[in-house]
């Protein structure tokens, strides 16, 4: 379905470069996290993401809390709910495996997803070459990895499928971004018993704040503002397509911030994914053409 601003033949440079900076933010957080990780652990990062999110798009959006059935409020708490349990998963991934191997093993998640929705024969081409890199990423059998970290990041991508689905759920239920910034509130209650339990009073160190909240405006606020500004004229299948490529930017930001250098097979599991992720997209927008 076309939104709003797509229908121009013109380029869509402007969108795309929202998209593609929000991508960006998100993985270059990922990297600020893994280096407060050894400070606040894994569930302290966490909490702090979603914690200061949380305050951040709730004093900006305001959203409004009577006139809500329980439906509503049940689609909100499970959004929040996935949203929760995709992050920490997420993290504990990152804390044991590279960045870009992490998000390679997550994107799987909205992958199967794509396949499943799509229900076309050639999608099963598009997840074997996805298994394909995943069987290069591990070495064969994992032992190249460390196991639970890259169990971590596969529980993470089914999580990251349930979060795409209750997100849209959530669009249609609530204007702007408030089930957003209502879901943000969620994840962050969810987790932050976990955090505290972990890192302690070290949540309330004034650096470990900040960069706390450096991580929170990267890989939440700012990347969600994007991504609104930038749906509002760019096509779903579009953005989908350019989501595909979160696994090489985090490859690249895992090497800039956390020096974690890709061998030649790691580059090449990796370019089978996001492969496997652009071939589904497209199959799936080809039939419903």
């Amino acid at each position: 379905m076309e939104r709003a601003g797509t229908r121009r033949g013109g380029p869509c440079l402007g969108p795309v470069s929202l998209v593609v900076a929000g991508a960006l933010s998100v993985q270059f957080g990922a990297a600020v996290a893994v280096l407060l990780m050894p400070r606040a652990g894994a569930l302290g990062v966490v909490t702090l993401r979603l914690g200061l999110a949380a305050l951040v798009m709730l004093a900006v959006c305001r959203p409004r809390l009577r006139g809500h059935s329980r439906a509503d409020w049940g689609t909100v708490v499970a959004f929040g709910a996935a949203m929760a349990a995709m992050n920490t998963l997420f993290y504990q991934a990152a804390d044991r495996i590279p960045l870009g191997a992490a998000v390679t093993f997550e994107v799987l998640g909205p992958l199967a997803l794509s396949v499943i929705v799509s229900r076309r024969w050639v999608n099963l081409v598009w997840a074997g070459l996805a298994l394909g890199g995943v069987l290069l990423l591990s070495g064969g059998g994992f032992d190249r990895l460390d196991p639970v970290g890259a169990a971590f990041a596969l529980a993470a991508g089914a999580m990251w499928a349930a979060y795409i689905v209750f997100s849209a759920r959530t669009g249609r239920r609530f204007p702007q971004a408030d089930g957003l910034a209502l879901a943000i509130g969620v994840a962050a209650l969810l987790t932050l018993p976990l955090g505290v339990a972990e890192a302690g009073t070290t949540l309330i160190t004034p650096a470990i704040l900040g960069l706390g909240l450096a991580v929170a405006l990267l890989s939440s606020v700012l990347p969600y503002t994007l991504e609104l500004l930038a749906l509002r004229r760019l096509p779903a299948s579009t953005f989908a397509v350019l989501m595909s490529l979160e696994p090489a930017i985090a490859a690249g930001a895992g090497f800039l911030v956390l020096h974690q250098a890709l061998s030649l097979t790691d580059a090449l599991a990796i370019a089978l994914v996001i492969a496997a992720s652009m071939g589904a997209v497209r199959t799936q927008v080809a039939g419903k053409g």
